[in-house]
C-alpha cells in the first residue's frame, strides 16, 4: 500500500492533486482544506495517502498529516461510510470536531456534510463511539462546533438552521464569539 508520497506538485485542480514521484504522477484525492494549503505548482510536497481498493477502483486520498489519514481510516471502518462521505466529513469539519462529535453522541454535528443524513449520522455515532472513546484531540477553542451547537438547540433553533450558519465560525475563536457569529448570522435569515 501506498502510505505517503513525496513530490513535485504538478497540477491541482477541485478534489485533488497529480504529485509527480519519480517520473510517475499520482493522482491524490484531497479535501478542499488540505488542498488550499498546499504550496504553489512545482513545489515538494510530502501527502500522507490512504490507497483505496476495491473490484472496480483503485484510488489514493491523501492528507496534510497522519492523524486526519488515520481518522479517515477510523470513519471507513463504519457500516455505510465509504470514502467520499469521509473525506465529506472531513472537509466539512476538523478531525477534533468529528472526534468531539462521536465521542460526544451529537450526531446532528456530523449532518453539516455533505451525504450525511441524521440515521447515517446516528450510526458512525454508535459504531465509532467505543472506536474512539479516549482517542486525545487537542481542544481548540473551547468546545467547538459542538458547544455552539448546543447552546444553538438550547434556544429553539432547529438542526437545519445552525448546519446553516456552523460550518462558517472560526473554531479558534471563543465559544462565546462563536455563538454570537451564529445568532447574528442566525439573525439575518
Amino acid at each position: 500500500m501506498i502510505g505517503r508520497l513525496r513530490g513535485v506538485l504538478v497540477s491541482s485542480r477541485g478534489n485533488g492533486i497529480v504529485i509527480d514521484v519519480g517520473g510517475v504522477g499520482y493522482e491524490v484525492a484531497m479535501t478542499t482544506r488540505d488542498l488550499a494549503a498546499l504550496p504553489g505548482i512545482g513545489e515538494e510536497i510530502v501527502v500522507h495517502t490512504h490507497t483505496y481498493v476495491r473490484e472496480d477502483d483503485l484510488s489514493l486520498y491523501g492528507f496534510a498529516g497522519e492523524s486526519d489519514r488515520d481518522l479517515f481510516r477510523v470513519l471507513l471502518s463504519a457500516s455505510g461510510v465509504g470514502p467520499k462521505v469521509a473525506i465529506a466529513l472531513l472537509a466539512s469539519m476538523t478531525g477534533d470536531e468529528i472526534v468531539r462529535a462521536i465521542t460526544g453522541e451529537d450526531p446532528d454535528a456530523l449532518t453539516i456534510a455533505p451525504g450525511v443524513g441524521k440515521r447515517g449520522a446516528q450510526k458512525i455515532v454508535l459504531e465509532l463511539g467505543p472506536k474512539l472513546a479516549g482517542r486525545e484531540i487537542e481542544v481548540v477553542g473551547g468546545l467547538g462546533v459542538g458547544g455552539v451547537r448546543q447552546a444553538l438547540e438550547g434556544l429553539g433553533y432547529s438542526t437545519a438552521e445552525i448546519n446553516g450558519v456552523v460550518g462558517d465560525l472560526d473554531p479558534t475563536d471563543p465559544i462565546e464569539i462563536q455563538v454570537r457569529t451564529a445568532l447574528q448570522r442566525l439573525g439575518r435569515r
